[in-house]
């Protein structure tokens, strides 16, 4: 009866202690999520692959500037680039912040170059793909970066002076070999040698009008920057008593994860040490029977 009592009261000490264990790990899970701010991470990790998405459309400018090679003479020369700006947003206010985004681009005359929707009412993502004058660039950032609630924001500048120099060089050097092949075809020869010349002479014309089409990006009439938006809509974005619920949620299954790992590991030892109590009463019982203790 001894060993049931102290069975009994072993128990109700586990459970209360397993009782304590989960609720001060529930109460510091819902701590920490509210010390870290909103989930923003699982958006993050959600929306890391389509931050920087890729649309096939390249936009450059570009940028003179001048130098003063002595009192006289004033040099100029031109800076090709490519410009890229990556925001992500956040928002409960899905269809409001899409129309806000659209009347932005609108007001400074800019295009939507490419658009990609995925998702249900309530999980919705769009993507656009933005073309806007230099000028109007760092405004038009600054005015996407109110939509919503930011996640990310990111802004690169790249150098394309030299490869617009190179494709320049390539193309005229193509057009001085058309113009050789051109002239050989006035003169005599065989029909194979004037076959192979003439395709020769079609193959160097589809080179000159990729070429063209890479030159016409560059075109100072139809220079633009890129911004690339992302717009995810999300539940309640701070605050409010859904955001309490889910964070209770997140806080809940940590818990019970992490609060069944700890309960097992101390019921493990208890009662290791309840077994080792328990053989060992029996132990000293029967040494006492026997006169040797």
């Amino acid at each position: 009866m001894e060993q049931l009592s102290g069975l009994s009261k072993f128990i109700k000490k586990f459970s209360l202690v397993f009782a304590g264990i989960f609720v001060f790990l529930f109460i510091i899970r819902l701590i920490y999520s509210y010390a870290v701010g909103p989930e923003t991470n699982i958006v993050n990790q959600e929306q890391g692959s389509t931050i920087n998405f890729d649309y096939g459309r390249k936009n450059y400018a570009s940028e003179k500037f001048y130098a003063p090679q002595d009192k006289i003479t004033v040099s100029s020369s031109s800076q090709k680039y490519e410009k890229v700006a990556a925001v992500s947003s956040k928002t409960s206010e899905f269809d409001e912040n899409e129309k806000k985004t659209r009347k932005i681009v609108e007001d400074v005359k800019g295009v939507i170059q490419y658009e990609q929707r995925s998702g249900l009412a309530g999980k919705r993502t769009l993507q656009l793909g933005i073309g806007v004058n230099p000028d109007k660039f760092d405004s038009v950032v600054d005015s996407i970066q109110t939509i919503g609630m930011i996640d990310s924001i990111s802004v690169n500048k790249t150098d394309k002076t030299n490869e617009y120099k190179n494709i320049t060089a390539t193309r005229i050097s193509l057009e001085k070999s058309k113009a050789g092949l051109l002239s050989l075809k006035g003169r005599n020869g065989k029909i194979e040698e004037l076959i192979s010349l003439e395709k020769e002479i079609l193959e160097i014309e589809g080179k000159i009008q990729d070429l063209g089409v890479k030159l016409g990006e560059f075109d100072q009439e139809n220079e633009f920057c890129t911004i690339k938006f992302t717009l995810k809509e999300t539940g309640a974005v701070s605050g409010g008593f859904i955001t309490f619920l889910k964070k209770c949620k997140i806080s809940l299954e940590w818990t019970i994860k992490y609060g069944l790992l700890f309960s097992f590991l101390y019921a493990f030892a208890s009662v290791g040490g309840w077994i080792t109590w328990f053989f060992g009463v029996k132990i000293l019982a029967y040494l006492r029977s026997k006169g040797i203790l």
